[in-house]
């Protein structure tokens, strides 16, 4: 039994918008297969990517708070002058700078449309081979304990571990990463951005559910009523979905 990390779900008040401005960024295209806009690669919808993270774009009645989203997505460059661009083009398509205490650090942190932080990080040999989106971030308080958690609940490779960081990424060593970084602070509002995973063909997602509950992860109930995907959080209450296959 595993399970794969196969989007990142985004909630925003103007869900086509804010899926135009990721296709955009991104260079992927926006598809809207229903109420929600999925982002991913262009070419033709493909879900799930067999690399890729794409993003879904979730319609909700509530703006995002002021408060610094717990997981944000890191963006690749090539050379300083790709650096350079594509904030340049980032900006002009509606990102604004934000400072979120990152002081003087070679990459720079920007919002979109909706206020949803992101960074565009300077070239980094680990991200050559990633793709546009470098890694999915995660704040935390205790990256070994995540490491643990993520580590049996994903069929993802744990990297490297460490007091600060943990890093893991798909088996094959293709598409993004997802890092835990150890932050200050505690979760004071309901995630704004978060993972959805997926059974492979053939297996249980009930049984996979289950395993995770056994991993430490517990219910949530944020009003979904009678839906096909399951509602949880991990040891330290970040959310994340289970998807039903289809």
């Amino acid at each position: 039994m595993a399970l794969r990390p196969v989007q990142v779900n985004m909630k925003a008040l103007d869900a086509s918008a804010v899926g135009r401005f990721w296709a955009e960024a991104l260079g992927w295209s926006a598809y809207s297969p229903g109420v929600t806009t999925y982002v991913g690669p262009a070419g033709g919808l493909v879900w799930p990517d067999p690399v890729s993270v794409g993003i879904d774009v979730v319609p909700v009645p509530e703006p995002k708070t002021t408060t610094k989203n717990r997981v944000h997505l890191d963006l690749a460059t090539t050379s300083a002058a790709h650096q350079a661009e594509l904030v340049a083009r980032l900006e002009a398509l509606g990102a604004t700078p934000v400072h979120v205490g990152q002081g003087d650090v070679p990459w720079t942190v920007l919002a979109d449309p909706e206020g949803n932080e992101f960074c565009v990080l300077e070239p980094r040999e680990t991200y050559r081979d990633t793709g546009p989106i470098a890694a999915v971030v995660v704040d935390c308080a205790d990256p070994r304990a995540m490491a643990r958690f993520w580590g049996e609940a994903v069929d993802w490779t744990v990297h490297r571990v460490t007091d600060d960081c943990a890093v893991l990424r798909s088996a094959e060593g293709v598409g993004p990463y997802l890092e835990f970084l150890r932050t200050p602070g505690v979760k004071t509002v309901p995630d704004r951005v978060h993972l959805d995973l997926l059974p492979y063909p053939g297996d249980d997602k009930a049984a996979e559910v289950a395993r995770l509950r056994a991993l430490g992860a517990t219910d949530l109930d944020l009003g979904q009523g009678d839906v096909p995907w399951t509602c949880l959080v991990d040891p330290e209450g970040h959310e994340f979905c289970v998807l039903a296959p289809s």
